[in-house]
């Protein structure tokens, strides 16, 4: 046996066995469709978003939805999604962005998967804040929820209104002015 085996540190072969299975991962990855990546990435979040909206209660939610962790699968897919379609080309189109070369830009299918898998995570890290403060407010989110899955921003808006309309929102006001809105 060669004894350059027996020179690596721990640390060495730990780097080295974390490049191994990142190389397979994203071989794994390669030998996938594009079609196949967008249906698993819109299966993934299916769980999360129903844990949010119909379970928020539940410890597996707020231990899963407590950690950033269950974001980052998307966030792996997004960066292979950019590695393998934005070259230098799109790359400039990007750094300029005009609405004909974004839309000509999305026409690939690649690029309409980094796009998705995109909205996929900003939506579901705007529906976990949104979920975390329901729970610290005790605000009612399964409606707000429910539309940043579908719509994104129109569920942002909605908790907004939620919020501002919410009673248990309102901690700085007179005790006269609670008092009021408890009589009514």
């Amino acid at each position: 046996m060669s004894s350059e085996f027996f020179d690596y540190t721990s640390q060495e072969v730990s780097l080295r066995a974390s490049k191994y299975k990142l190389s397979c991962s994203f071989a794994l990855i390669k030998i996938m469709s594009p079609a196949l990546l967008f249906n698993i990435a819109n299966a993934y979040i299916l769980p999360f978003w129903i844990a949010m909206a119909l379970f928020p209660n539940w410890s597996v939610t707020r231990k899963v939805i407590g950690s950033y962790f269950f974001v980052v699968p998307l966030i792996l897919l997004y960066l292979y999604y950019l590695f393998v379609t934005v070259d230098p080309e799109a790359a400039a189109t990007l750094a300029n962005p005009q609405l004909a070369d974004i839309a000509k830009f999305f026409a690939e299918e690649g690029a309409a998967g980094a796009g998705w898998v995109h909205f996929l995570a900003m939506d579901l890290f705007a529906g976990r804040w949104i979920y975390w403060q329901g729970q610290d407010k005790k605000i009612w989110t399964t409606h707000s929820l429910i539309l940043c899955l579908f719509f994104g921003p129109v569920g942002l808006l909605s908790h907004f209104i939620t919020a501002a309309l919410s009673p248990k929102n309102n901690d700085d006001i007179d005790i006269s002015d609670k008092n009021l809105i408890q009589e009514k």
